[in-house]
Order: C-alpha cells, then sequence, then structure tokens
C-alpha cells in the first residue's frame, strides 16, 4: 500500500456541486474544491466496471486526489445463513478489487451485527471470515487496507478494542474510524480532547506509529439516542466538538484520510480541511 503523505480531507462520493455528476467529474469537481481525496460510494452496489476504474486511476492521479471507497451496506459477516456471509465477503473482494484497479487506498465497511450473541464468539467468526477475504486478495496481489468500521450502534460489530484486535490478527486490517458513530455508540461520550486522545493513544500503543500514519477516518454532525445513530448531520447543526477533534488529530501527527459523511458533504470537508490549515500546534 503506497503512503499518504499528510492528513487529506475529502467528500463521501461525488460532491453534491459538481455539473453532470460521474465519478470522474467529481474528482475533478473534488480538486476545484481544493480538497485532496474521495469515497467511491459502492454502498447500494459496484457501480464501476474495470475500464472505467482504468480511467478514474489516470484522473485521480493527475489531481492528486486519493481515492477509497464504502462497500456495500448489504455485509454481514456473522449472518446465520452461510448463503449471506458468502454474499458479503464477495461485495467485500469486488469492492476492495474494483477499488485497487482504480489506483485506491482503502476501503471501508461494517462487518455485521451481533444478533444477540455472546461478543467474543461473533468476534472470532468474523476473524475467520476477514482471513479468507485477506488470503484471496493477497493471493490476487490485490493490496488496498480492508477496514471494518467504528459503528454507530450497539447491536453492531466493531467497537475500538474489537478493531484494534482485528488489525493485530490481520495483515490487511486497519481500523476505520468514525468518530461521529464513536459519539453516538457511546449515548454522547466521545466528544472531548480527553477521550480522543485515549482512543489515539491506544490505537499507536497497540498497532504502532503505522496506525497514526494510515487513518482511514469518517466525520459528519450525528443525532443519536440510547440505542445510537440516528441520522448525519451537518457539523455546525449538531453537538460535534469537530474543532478541538481536529486540534486533537493534529497534536498526535495523525495522516491519511478524512471523509466528511454530512448531508453537506463539500460543505464541511472544505470547513475542516480550511480549519485544519489554521492549527498552529
Amino acid at each position: 500500500m503506497f503512503k499518504i503523505d499528510r492528513l487529506r480531507f475529502g467528500t463521501a462520493g461525488i460532491p453534491i456541486s459538481t455539473p453532470k455528476p460521474s465519478t470522474i467529474a467529481g474528482i475533478e469537481r473534488v480538486r476545484e474544491l481544493g480538497l485532496d481525496a474521495m469515497e467511491l460510494e459502492f454502498v447500494r452496489g459496484i457501480n464501476i466496471k474495470p475500464e472505467l476504474a482504468k480511467k478514474i486511476k489516470h484522473v485521480a492521479k493527475k489531481n492528486d486526489v486519493v481515492l477509497t471507497a464504502h462497500a456495500p451496506y448489504y455485509i454481514n459477516l456473522n449472518a446465520k445463513e452461510k448463503e449471506k456471509v458468502e454474499a458479503s465477503k464477495r461485495r467485500i473482494i469486488q469492492s476492495a478489487e474494483r477499488l485497487y484497479e482504480a489506483g485506491g487506498w482503502s476501503l471501508v465497511f461494517h462487518a455485521g451485527y451481533y444478533l444477540k450473541q455472546p461478543p467474543e464468539l461473533v468476534y472470532e467468526r468474523i476473524k475467520s471470515e476477514l482471513k479468507d477475504i485477506e488470503k484471496e486478495l493477497l493471493d490476487r496481489g490485490i493490496k488496498v487496507w480492508i477496514r471494518p468500521e467504528l459503528t454507530g450502534k450497539p447491536t453492531q460489530f466493531g467497537n475500538l478494542m474489537e478493531l484494534i484486535r482485528l488489525s493485530q490478527d490481520l495483515e490487511l486490517v486497519l481500523p476505520a474510524i468514525d468518530f461521529a458513530h464513536a459519539h453516538a455508540r457511546n449515548k454522547g461520550k466521545c466528544n472531548s480532547e480527553e477521550e480522543w486522545r485515549e482512543m489515539l493513544t491506544l490505537i499507536e500503543k497497540e498497532l504502532g506509529r503505522e496506525a497514526l500514519d494510515n487513518m482511514h477516518i469518517h466525520i459528519s454532525g450525528i443525532e443519536y439516542s440510547d440505542k445510537g445513530e440516528k441520522r448525519h448531520l451537518n457539523l455546525q447543526e449538531s453537538d460535534m466538538r469537530w474543532e478541538e477533534l481536529l486540534k486533537t488529530l493534529k497534536e498526535f501527527k495523525v495522516k491519511g484520510v478524512v471523509i466528511s459523511e454530512s448531508p453537506n458533504i463539500e460543505g464541511d470537508a472544505i470547513l475542516m480541511k480550511k480549519k485544519w490549515e489554521e492549527l498552529k500546534i
């Protein structure tokens, strides 16, 4: 995997302001907006053919835009039915393959649900399925980071410790840290410099400096209840202390990609990048 030179900011999908939206036009628009990353949204299906992926790679390189991708939502590596698990694995593998062909860097996905089972049992099952995925990708020379996401509801697999353990156990795995999800999952906690320092210190202690130099981050505002995440909000319409979060990321000299998942994707990405550049630490 290639190294990321700094912390880059981008949009979850094609910017809303893109005239005649397409992936290529979206990458060019990202550059026009002064941003330097974009997440390909495969959430409802992998909508890019191999020949288009090659063109995307060329345009992203030319515009110095780092590409990530979000795999389809219909993934549960802990499903009761074997065919659902196999379909989930194929979706992750196909997403990784297409991202790799497009010259991309990191694939994020929601790994699964506990389904009222003991978390340790679920961990072992998801680890085993990810091991199969990793083997196939390595056998085929597909090298992108595979990132289970820190999820927004306690019923979903994917708390920070589970993601760290998977990253220790598997070669291609590192966590995707969604700070809005951490805030919602923990019913309004995880919204202070002290808590973020704790998270980043734990990541560095358990996974080494490499993990902080290669972070795939999602940030947005979020509405939540006792059951966790309800919906994403624009940063300035939420209680997310995003300016202090950026300050903490700068303090830890984090590199990688920050993807804005707010409804106003490019507005908040630009807001964060501007704030990041103003911060002097």
